[in-house]
């Protein structure tokens, strides 16, 4: 038997789906003589007629109805079948999810780094919102913030960065709080800004045992970016985690205003999938391996 005219069977298959000539040509790009052709030269490969063409416009026959049903089911097969090939064949990212303070200040800055390091992993960042759960069959790594360490299971939780945190603002308010190191009281003056709620000032005031209130709430700020963009903007003076800040007190577009800090108990977990997909572990233990030495300064 000779071989089998796919492209007629492809034509014969999209006339008898679309019930038209004319419409099988647009979907196939070619012209409707084209497709007429095709069909023909198939009708003569099987020895049969697909068409009854006694009529004004050709209808297809039982045994072409036949024949169309199985082509279809075959052609989605081959396509699906060909998509998988191509999955397959594509690299396949390394899903990153991490909270708004994590992916702003500390790995977007660094990231480009770790695509220096390992230009052929594919990447892919994603946030992960604080208080909701993380769908850790679509994510392999994830960043968060907690105040103790996440237990769940098939993830390792690894202990990354502290949480502490301690009141900064921007230098030009520093001639506002006077000489010296500035007190309690010049930094209530010199106005506080709030993330979330007023419970960590309220801590922190108490901690200094200055008896000092934190009275009415300034702004409050219901992300930890927004809070740092205010403290950037000299707006007043903010509570922020020293490890997410180290690059602007390292720059000196902030300063620390007081040793004292607070939320010690809070810290940054990074979250693996354990194990890791196998077809991505040695790029998971890439990742992980920088991430750590980033974290301490080496590097990538």
């Amino acid at each position: 038997m000779s071989l089998l005219p796919l492209n007629a069977l492809r034509a014969f298959e999209a006339v008898a789906r679309l019930k038209s000539f004319k419409e099988a040509a647009k979907a196939l790009f070619v012209t409707q003589s084209a497709v007429s052709h095709q069909v023909r030269h198939l009708e003569e490969f099987l020895g049969v007629a697909l068409f009854d063409r006694s009529g004004a416009r050709p209808e297809i026959l039982p045994r072409g109805q036949e024949l169309a049903r199985t082509l279809s089911l075959s052609l989605a097969e081959i396509e699906a079948a060909c998509k998988r090939v191509r999955r397959a064949g594509e690299a396949q990212p390394l899903v990153i999810a991490a909270i708004p303070s994590v992916a702003i200040c500390w790995l977007i800055p660094r990231l480009s780094r770790f695509r220096q390091a390992h230009p052929d992993v594919a990447l892919r960042v994603v946030y992960a919102i604080h208080g909701q759960e993380i769908d850790f069959r679509g994510t392999h790594f994830a960043f968060v913030f907690a105040d103790s360490p996440p237990v769940l299971p098939g993830v390792r939780v690894l202990a990354f960065l502290p949480g502490e945190s301690a009141p900064v603002c921007n230098p030009s308010l520093l001639p506002a709080l006077g000489e010296g190191p500035p007190s309690a009281a010049g930094i209530k003056a010199a106005g506080l800004l709030y993330d979330t709620d007023t419970s960590a000032w309220h801590a922190w005031f108490a901690r200094v045992g200055s008896g000092i209130e934190p009275g009415e709430a300034g702004p409050v700020f219901e992300d930890f970016n927004l809070l740092r963009a205010a403290a950037l903007a000299g707006q007043g003076v903010a509570l922020c985690p020293l490890a997410m800040i180290q690059d602007d007190l390292d720059a000196g577009r902030l300063v620390q205003l007081s040793p004292v800090t607070v939320l010690e108990n809070y810290g940054y977990y990074l979250l693996a999938t354990d194990p890791p997909p196998a077809d991505l572990a040695e790029n998971a233990r890439a990742f992980q391996d920088w991430a750590f030495r980033e974290r301490d300064g080496e590097g990538a």
